[in-house]
């Protein structure tokens, strides 16, 4: 009886360990999508604010150029 027990707490003991390490698994995989998500975004976010300073630079740019322009014919 007591080889009875002891072999049902270990039958238990590894379903539980193996159980626990397929959901770790699972945690792990999902926070690496999570992780891997957010990189995107962020990468896009700085792309756009990339172009955003880019064309306020052009912008500037361009008008430089017409108040000195404005500025030689007078």
């Amino acid at each position: 009886m007591k080889k009875l027990f002891l072999s049902f707490v270990v039958a238990v003991f590894t379903l539980t360990a193996y159980s626990c390490r397929e959901t770790t698994q699972e945690k792990t995989e999902d926070a690496l999508e999570a992780i891997g998500e957010d990189v995107e975004d962020g990468t896009r976010r700085a792309a756009e604010e990339i172009e955003e300073g880019a064309e306020k630079v052009e912008q500037e740019i361009d008008e430089e150029i017409h108040e000195t322009d404005d500025q030689v014919q007078q």
